[in-house]
């Protein structure tokens, strides 16, 4: 599976599936990216126009109506519909975010539909998470203690020290901050990347976790942690409105502290 780059424009395919000639109706149009491996077909833009008065405001519900009603060959990733399971994350006219919180209406011209930048596509707006959810495994993003659980209650923490975790306990995993990352398109192999890192701090603010150290030592690493260069891409990116660049910052603000 290449990585996707940006086709041509020469090979967006115009005038198909359209209304006929003479169609009353208002339409908006979508340029849609296609892939499929196993046809060994180079990659294209495939063009729809949607009825604005039969389609619900978002880009999803844009696709979905493509997919039922025009052509059900179109191959994307949805489930809640509702911001927060990430599945539908993809490149809107230039920008990674999520289909399902992305209204159409506010588009103008022609909207533009990818999959995620830099990585492996599957089939169409379909890219292979593989790797990325690899990476996430590899912090062991659980709580990990060596004292025992308390025979009376569950482990429990103040208010504030909640609080702290509210941020980036918030991440969805949708990889927009990550694939919106330069850094991390030359070395996903190595770095992290924002959303890894994000959950990272997460686990390493928690008061009830007791392997602090050892999670800074896993991070101290040239590429895991230091391949980020503070472009905030990753925070301009995040469809939830949360700072993982901030959260590296501070990881490596730990670094030190530590070191001294």
């Amino acid at each position: 599976m290449a990585k996707f780059r940006l086709p041509p424009e020469s090979r967006v395919k115009r005038g198909k599936r359209h209304p006929p000639q003479g169609s009353s109706t208002s339409t908006k149009r979508f340029l849609v990216f296609r892939y499929d491996p196993d046809v060994g077909q180079s990659p294209r833009l495939d063009s729809y126009d949607i009825d604005i008065n039969e389609c619900a405001p978002m880009v999803l519900d844009a696709l979905v109506k493509i997919k039922d009603d025009i052509d059900s060959t179109l191959v994307f990733r949805r489930s809640c519909r509702e911001g927060i399971c990430g599945s539908c994350s993809m490149n809107i006219n230039g920008v990674n975010t999520l289909a399902c919180t992305q209204p159409w209406r506010g588009i103008n011209g022609e909207v533009r539909v990818y999959p995620l930048p830099h990585m492996a596509v599957i089939k169409d707006l379909v890219t292979d998470m593989t790797a990325f959810y690899a990476q996430y495994a590899s912090i062991q993003p659980w709580l990990r203690t060596r004292t025992p659980v308390p025979a009376d209650r569950e482990r429990l923490q103040s208010r504030d020290d909640q609080k702290m975790l509210d941020e980036p306990s918030a991440c969805i995993l949708c990889a927009c901050c990550s694939t919106a990352c330069p850094s991390y398109w030359w070395n996903s192999d190595r770095f992290l990347g924002p959303a890894v890192l994000l959950q990272a701090y997460r686990w390493l603010i928690d008061s009830r976790d007791e392997a602090t150290g050892e999670r800074l030592d896993a991070l101290e690493d040239p590429f895991r942690l230091y391949r980020c260069h503070t472009i905030l891409n990753c925070t301009q990116a995040c469809p939830k409105g949360l700072n993982p660049a901030r959260a590296i910052a501070e990881i490596k603000k730990m670094l030190i502290v530590r070191r001294h």
